[in-house]
């Protein structure tokens, strides 16, 4: 059946040209592409095989909109390097933390004095290895403090993601420096402040125990 729709989508499409009247050069691309596809198709299709409904591996990873707009805060709303981390952030949403990965990634390579995007690419890293603070994933983040070791936001996120692997004391210090480096006038000091107060009372009751 596979050869059988791969003959009727071809002959469909020289159809359309001749009825949309194509230029002639341009037609010719359209049927280069046409034979490349059949090609890879003859090579690596599997015309035997029943055709089946695809089915997903991915679980969708919650972002929530207020680290999104504390990240935004911190760092600004609008940038080049910014964009990277939305579509970063709308590829995780959908389950696809490898391909998130790819495009902050390729968003480093352009801006690779970007804080802003090793940043991003530690928290992408840390839920494509399943929430955890992996060694690549920590090298992004210090490659983001040492880029900008002024900024609160690169041991804040870092910090974030030692929370969400469920490593508190990890991420104590880091949401600690966060604030010392935070501007008490900032729109977000007080946001952070309260993250590492009620951070501290966990570790305290942990400690308790």
């Amino acid at each position: 059946m596979g050869w059988v729709g791969l003959v009727a989508l071809g002959g469909l499409a020289m159809a359309a040209m001749a009825l949309l009247g194509l230029p002639r050069l341009l037609s010719s691309f359209v049927g280069a592409a046409l034979m490349l596809g059949a090609a890879g198709y003859a090579l690596q299709g599997r015309p035997m095989v029943p055709a089946h409904p695809a089915s997903t591996t991915t679980a969708a990873i919650t972002v929530d909109p207020a680290i999104i707009d504390l990240r935004e805060q911190m760092t600004g709303r609008i940038s080049m390097d910014g964009a990277y981390l939305i579509a970063g952030d709308a590829m995780l949403r959908s389950g696809n933390a490898g391909s998130a990965a790819q495009v902050v990634l390729g968003g480093v390579r352009k801006y690779p004095q970007s804080f802003v995007l090793w940043m991003g690419l530690g928290t992408t890293l840390a839920a494509k290895d399943g929430m955890q603070v992996s060694p690549a994933s920590l090298f992004a983040f210090r490659q983001a403090m040492r880029l900008a070791p002024a900024h609160p936001a690169p041991p804040f996120f870092l910090g974030l993601a030692y929370v969400q692997a469920g490593e508190f004391a990890k991420a104590q210090p880091f949401w600690a420096r966060a604030v010392r480096l935070a501007p008490p006038p900032a729109d977000y000091y007080r946001g952070l402040v309260i993250r590492l107060v009620a951070l501290n009372q966990i570790l305290a009751a942990e400690r308790g125990r």
